[in-house]
């Protein structure tokens, strides 16, 4: 994906990638108080056409049939290249250093530093 998502097709996709299973619109419609139908019809519209999410299936929805859509596009994959395209070839550090101190749970900053030591290992086991 090239484009970036719009603010409703960003909480589209949130909704989507917290989902176990998939969703059909009205079912995103009623995690997301802001959102009407006319609305996430289109986002779906939108994402399903720059290959950011998949009909997963069609189920029976009381009298009619509804698709189901899933993403393809992870969260993470979608950050990435956000934040790339925000950074470009700028230096990583001064996001880290950001991250770091602005965090305050001891515990996320363990996880930081165990993410760390684990791409450093692999760097330096190549």
């Amino acid at each position: 994906m090239k484009k970036k998502l719009s603010k409703q097709q960003l909480e589209v996709m949130k909704i989507l990638w917290n989902s176990d299973a998939p969703l059909k619109a009205s079912d995103i419609v009623s995690r997301h108080a802001g959102l009407n139908i006319n609305t996430v019809q289109a986002c779906l519209r939108v994402l399903v056409k720059a290959e950011a999410i998949e009909v997963a299936d069609i189920v029976h929805s009381k009298t009619v049939l509804s698709r189901r859509y899933r993403p393809l596009l992870s969260k993470d994959e979608y950050f990435d290249a956000a934040y790339k395209d925000i950074i470009g070839d700028a230096s990583h550090s001064s996001l880290i250093a950001s991250l770091i101190s602005a965090e305050t749970d001891p515990a996320k900053l363990e996880k930081f530093r165990e993410m760390i030591d684990k791409r450093k290992a692999e760097i330096e086991g190549r």
